[in-house]
């Protein structure tokens, strides 16, 4: 009996090993791949493809098919790339239109979908909603930043740990800031889009000084930025994206000084500002992976340096129900050449209707620029962790609602001057707590 079962078992290992074997042909992957797309047997359609792939038979009908299989089982990165194969054979298809831009879209290569889409029948690119020239976004957000510690940090004995005696000392406080951002943006062509954005920001700070006895004034600093970004996609998928940030204001500072009778006395003084950033990031797309890289020339605060960035986005799925992108920085500085400066790492997921986002940096962070210049820390203090979340809640159609917390340490410096040389310092720390909210309307 035993004998029986395990010549049963050869048998059938052989068969196995001999149909493997056998040499597919077009009718027959035609007919049975067809036949999975019928029957709606995707997994067993995709297994069917990879064998006549690996058999050198490629076609139209195979290649759309096995996008189509893709498609439906949400792993819409990998479904374009079939797609795109597809397309390269034969574009007069309006459902082969259709997959294909959802594809890219839904697998977060929007601009590649634009793109392609300037190639689509007009009917198609009505039913989609597509429009060669046309304002694409327009967003709305603002928010409050907090500092819990302040009233400890004003009351703090700063000026006796620095030893400030009969010197000067000094210290600005931040008490809290507000913003409001406004975006907005616009497809040129196709093949071109524009991103702007103007925001101003309002800082609160408390100024102490301890020049023989403890004096404090509110401070208030008005800052504005315009940012600027094209986006385009140089052949079929390198996405190149350069912007420039041009960042503006004031802030009313108070000065120590004498009397022509050498009397100690505190006088306003404005203080006018601007700074700039020149980015240009590229990335492009292989499969479930996209790597990319960012330049930065920014001249913050009188300090002229270079910022590096490179990363990887990862898509397990092949969609975008979960990724994250692990990132490292580079910068350099007058004491050093180039070296690392911050590590970070974000990542997103869909919950539901609910888009989450999530992003955690760890370094030395002072005069450090994130998302290709849109986001510029130019405020005095370093920072060295920043945890953020956003959540992205869909509202009808082309409605959407994102709320954001942010989670920053900050450390700063009480300084001691000595005939305006700065003779000792302090440093304190506390953490910034952030919270936002925005709408937007995807036209």
């Amino acid at each position: 009996m035993q004998k029986r079962i395990g010549l049963t078992l050869v048998s059938m290992v052989l068969l196995l090993t001999v149909q493997a074997q056998q040499k597919l042909n077009f009718p027959e992957v035609d007919k049975t791949s067809y036949e999975f797309y019928t029957q709606g047997k995707w997994k067993e359609l995709i297994d069917y493809s990879k064998e006549a792939h690996r058999q050198d038979i490629h076609f139209f009908y195979l290649q759309a098919r096995t996008g189509i299989a893709y498609f439906n089982l949400k792993k819409y990165r990998t479904a374009s790339e079939w797609f795109l194969k597809a397309w390269e054979h034969d574009q007069s298809f309006e459902w082969l239109q259709e997959y294909l831009y959802y594809s890219l879209l839904w697998g977060d290569r929007i601009a590649e979908a634009s793109k392609i889409a300037g190639n689509f029948y007009p009917d198609i690119q009505k039913k989609i909603g597509f429009s060669n020239n046309q304002i694409t976004r327009v967003g709305l957000e603002a928010g409050y930043s907090s500092n819990p510690d302040f009233k400890t940090l004003i009351e703090a004995p700063h000026g006796h740990q620095a030893g400030v005696g009969e010197d000067y000392g000094e210290a600005f406080y931040l008490k809290n800031h507000y913003f409001e951002s406004f975006d907005l943006s616009h497809r040129i062509s196709p093949r071109i889009s524009l991103n702007h954005n103007l925001t101003h920001v309002g800082l609160n700070q408390e100024q102490r000084v301890d020049w023989g006895s403890k004096n404090t004034f509110p401070i208030k600093i008005n800052q504005f930025q315009y940012f600027i970004n094209p986006h385009f996609v140089l052949g079929r998928k390198l996405n190149v994206s350069p912007s420039v940030s041009v960042i503006w204001g004031s802030q009313d500072i108070f000065l120590g000084g004498f009397t022509g009778n050498s009397i100690k006395r505190f006088y306003a003084s404005s203080n006018r500002f601007s700074d700039f950033v020149f980015s240009t990031s590229v990335w492009s797309h292989f499969g479930n992976f996209s790597p990319g890289a960012e330049i930065n020339l920014a001249n913050i605060s009188n300090n002229n340096f270079t910022q590096l960035s490179g990363w990887l986005t990862i898509y397990p799925f092949s969609n975008q129900n979960f990724y994250f992108t692990p990132r490292v920085y580079f910068k350099n500085s007058v004491e050093k050449s180039f070296s690392f400066n911050t590590f970070g790492i974000s990542g997103g997921m869909q919950l539901g209707p609910v888009h989450f986002y999530g992003q955690y940096l760890n370094g030395e962070m002072v005069n450090f620029i994130e998302s290709g210049g849109y986001l510029v820390s130019n405020f005095s203090g370093t920072s060295e962790q920043k945890f953020s979340g956003s959540l992205y809640f869909p509202m009808g159609k082309k409605h959407q609602l994102v709320l954001r917390y942010i989670n920053q340490d900050v450390t700063e410096t009480y300084r001691v001057y000595n005939n305006l040389i700065e003779s000792n310092s302090v440093n304190y720390s506390f953490v910034k707590h952030t919270l936002t909210g925005g709408i937007s309307w995807n036209l």
